[in-house]
């Protein structure tokens, strides 16, 4: 497995086939005490590393925003992916974002609504 699109599942389903792109991030979360002193010097306590998957989906047809609205609409999800620090598929509890679809008014499968973004963020710390 390689850190990529097919690499990612939610809820048991494979996102891959929806994705253009996904932007892996790694999001430090440093602790009230933690800055840079006069010299110049960081310090600090690291809470933790939080990941922040953002997902580009491609234009989708009216089933297929069927499929991911719900999903994406939970308050929280079960997402798995490739972590390259683990060296290997790991899962975590994520939330979304907002995120906005244009052109709602898909009718038909013929007629397909823009791409757009919406991140899952990890509500854990990675461990």
């Amino acid at each position: 497995m390689i850190i990529d699109k097919n690499s990612i599942y939610v809820n048991g389903i494979a996102l891959g086939q929806y994705l253009l792109e996904v932007t892996f991030g790694y999001h430090k979360l440093w602790a009230p005490d933690s800055g840079r002193n006069l010299a110049g010097v960081q310090s600090g306590t690291l809470i933790g590393i939080f990941p922040k998957l953002t997902l580009q989906f491609r234009k989708l047809t009216k089933s297929e925003l069927e499929i991911i609205a719900p999903i994406l609409d939970t308050a929280r999800q079960t997402t798995t992916y490739y972590d390259p620090n683990k060296k290997s598929q790991i899962t975590i509890d994520t939330y979304t974002g907002d995120y906005e679809v244009s052109n709602k008014g898909i009718i038909n499968e013929n007629r397909k609504n823009e791409g757009f973004k919406c991140s899952l963020i990890a509500i854990r710390k990675r461990v």
